[in-house]
């Protein structure tokens, strides 16, 4: 069997365009994987721009590593390409890191005689363990001296076992140069036998893997940590929409029974893509003293946070409606709660109170779209009395408006999601005015609801959307 010394050096090239050929294709398809490679600043928040990156410097070394091996199967080295090797190794030995281009150095070559015990080392190797080439080589009992204490058995495993059972060597371990630096390298060897089949030397190449370890470290890491942020986000999207579907009234029509003033019916819908729970919400509350209340809104931010200042400002809405505060006064109060709140949001809300007695509307609005008022085949929105967004500011007061209604009106109260895309940046409420034939048609307030659903449920509106259809009776 020859000898290995000069792994690192092929014998009898194959021909030289097949080799070229794919030499330039290797350089090429590097470049291409250099260009999409996401950028260090631009992705330092980004976990998946850090997993993108991560995998593409992986990528990367293996074309550098596929590139050096159809090297060393070319004939001979020009001059150009021996110089630019040369200043190459310059630089290794250096700053002690291995640039792009530079993998010839990480492969070397040695081979141990155990009858004459003489030691042969490629250059290469010498740069590989950093040892000076005037040092001379180590023989295998010297070479564990080296090693990390931790991998010392598992080297002297390898070996014995491909001196005493004729074992190839195939396995990796760390280096600790002179410097302090550490290395691993990744050894491949057989043993040589000589004529009565015992074992006479034996070969091994050994190739600095140090770089692509660190590159696939990297990619296991981000990897790790990217599954880490994404069980933790799909955790907070799960105990968001808990919370959510936790205050909503469970009910979406009302009453069950009985004489009622009002239909109603309501409906949250989804954002298309199911990943924003935010904090938007409805509200029908009917008071002892026969009243009923409706309410939208919304509040700023997605998940746990906005879920919860959700739930602490239609608690205090609750409160404040069975105290028999009125729709200007409690908006007032809100904004407060909200403007004091640990956790500081903006939200818009509309409340509406309606009297059955007088038909009368009495309702507030907080920097919210206006409830949609249908009467004989048309709609309209109501003019809105003032009213900043809750949390803008301190100490702000809101008007109250009131409107006279007849049987038959139907009233439509909705967050600004339902009619905002993303496409566009300000609602439009004229589809919602465009349902008023169907709505005319429609034989009770949950009917109407479907219909708005079929309208905008499909649409690639902003996160989740809350909807409630009012319908006076009597």
């Amino acid at each position: 069997m020859p000898s290995h010394v000069f792994a690192d050096r092929t014998a009898e090239p194959p021909e030289r365009g097949t080799v070229d050929a794919l030499i330039t294709r290797t350089r090429r398809l590097r470049g291409d994987v250099d260009a999409v490679r996401p950028d260090g600043a631009s992705t330092e928040d980004d976990p998946q721009g850090r997993w993108q990156r991560a995998l593409c410097d992986l990528a990367l070394h293996h074309l550098d590593d596929l590139g050096a091996h159809l090297g060393q199967l070319k004939e001979g080295l020009p001059q150009q390409a021996a110089d630019e090797l040369a200043r190459e190794l310059a630089e290794y030995e250096a700053d002690g890191a291995v640039g792009t281009g530079s993998l010839l150095s990480r492969v070397g070559s040695a081979e141990w005689n155990l009858l004459t015990d003489e030691v042969s080392w490629s250059d290469e190797l010498y740069r590989i363990l950093g040892r000076d080439p005037c040092c001379g080589p180590m023989s295998l009992d010297e070479l564990p001296s080296v090693v990390f204490a931790e991998d010392q058995p598992l080297l002297t495993a390898m070996v014995t076992d491909c001196l005493v059972d004729g074992r190839p060597i195939d396995g990796e371990f760390r280096l600790v140069l002179p410097d302090g630096r550490v290395r691993t390298v990744h050894m491949m060897g057989e043993p040589v036998l000589d004529g009565d089949g015992c074992t006479a030397s034996m070969w091994a190449v050994l190739r600095d893997v140090s770089e692509l370890r660190r590159s696939q470290r990297a990619v296991r890491e981000t990897h790790d940590w990217l599954q880490r942020q994404q069980h933790m986000e799909q955790t907070e999207r799960r105990l968001a929409a808990e919370m959510h579907e936790a205050v909503l009234p469970r009910r979406s029509t009302f009453p069950a029974g009985g004489r009622a003033s009002l239909d109603v019916a309501a409906h949250c819908v989804p954002s298309p893509s199911g990943a924003l729970v935010g904090g938007d919400w409805y509200d029908t509350l009917q008071l002892p003293g026969g009243e009923t209340v409706l309410s939208v809104g919304e509040l700023t931010g997605h998940g746990v946070s906005a879920a919860s200042s959700m739930a602490m400002l239609l608690g205090g809405l609750r409160g404040m409606a069975v105290a028999g505060i009125r729709p200007g006064p409690l908006m007032t109060h809100l904004n407060q709660l909200l403007d004091t709140s640990a956790q500081p949001a903006l939200g818009s809300a509309v409340c509406c109170a309606y009297t059955p007695r007088t038909r009368t509307l009495s309702w507030a609005q907080a920097g919210h779209p206006a409830p949609l008022l249908f009467r004989n085949g048309t709609g309209r929105a109501l003019v809105a009395p003032d009213g900043v967004l809750l949390g803008a500011t301190g100490g702000a007061v809101y008007e109250q408006a009131e409107v006279a209604l007849q049987p038959g009106d139907l009233l439509v109260l909705h967050t600004g999601g339902l009619t905002r895309t993303s496409a566009a940046s300000e609602p439009d409420a004229d589809r919602l005015t465009a349902l008023a034939a169907r709505f005319a048609r429609a034989v009770d307030a949950q009917e109407c609801v479907r219909a708005i659903v079929e309208e905008f449920g499909e649409q690639e509106h902003e996160g989740d959307a809350c909807v409630i259809v009012a319908r006076v009776i009597a």
